[in-house]
């Protein structure tokens, strides 16, 4: 028992602040660009890590766009779950949100080109989520008992089975979406910035940024601007039956 409260320690301390993850892998990304060992092929690659990483945002799109008020699939500061969401994306896996993240940031992490990073980066993501996986399913099983108990036992913890797919009867709403993922998909956008900054960095010993790229974060940052003085500032973006 010791041993599990000790996890679920950890796993609440690391869900509380795991909107600092990414600082960690920007950290961590250094050594292995400056490297430069077993580097993959740039072109296929980088369209490879766009693709996963716009799967990822497709998964958590979909999650937080068919998420009602009172459950447990987008609250930020401590566990929440009045009710549980069996439905939807929550059908094929017990953490679709973590799953989105995961393939976000291995998309990211991809454009760096390196092996041992994107390996490096697996196992530190899977001893970083699961204890927070493991938190919020003893905070559910302590909330909803045999009725949790029962849904988990059905549904895969991360890896999704599409084969179990139930329907929502929760509306898809893109206020949602603009109201609560803004500040992922800034995050992203960074984030493939910043490897391309450090890449080109440590091949042409200089600061280089892509035209393009520098376009695409200057209209980030403006939607970004637009869309959080709109949540805090007017009621367009407030839904009453969402978190």
């Amino acid at each position: 028992m010791a041993l599990l409260d000790s996890f679920e320690k950890q796993g609440n301390l690391l869900f509380k602040y795991r909107g600092q993850f990414p600082i960690l892998l920007f950290l961590l990304v250094i050594p292995f660009v400056y490297s430069n060992e077993n580097m993959l092929d740039k072109d296929p690659t980088l369209i490879i890590s766009y693709l996963i990483s716009i799967l990822g945002f497709l998964i958590r799109f979909i999650t937080i766009g068919t998420t009602p008020k009172g459950t447990s699939g987008r609250n930020t500061k401590k566990q929440v779950a009045d009710e549980l969401n069996y439905m939807g994306m929550y059908s094929m896996s017990r953490h679709p949100l973590y799953l989105g993240n995961f393939l976000i940031w291995i998309g990211i992490c991809l454009s760096t080109f390196s092996v041992y990073f994107v390996i490096t980066v697996v196992l530190l993501f899977w001893l970083y989520y699961e204890r927070i996986m493991f938190a919020e399913e003893s905070f559910l099983i302590k909330k909803h008992g045999e009725k949790y108990l029962k849904w988990s036992n059905s549904v895969p913890a991360f890896v999704p089975n599409i084969f179990k797919y139930k329907k929502t009867e929760v509306s898809f709403s893109i206020i949602s979406i603009l109201r609560r993922e803004y500040a992922s998909i800034l995050s992203a956008v960074v984030g493939f910035i910043y490897v391309e900054v450090l890449v080109n960095y440590f091949e042409r010993n200089e600061i280089f940024l892509h035209p393009i790229s520098f376009k695409i974060l200057l209209i980030t940052l403006f939607i970004v601007l637009v869309l959080r003085s709109l949540k805090h500032y007017t009621k367009l973006l407030n839904e009453h039956d969402r978190s």
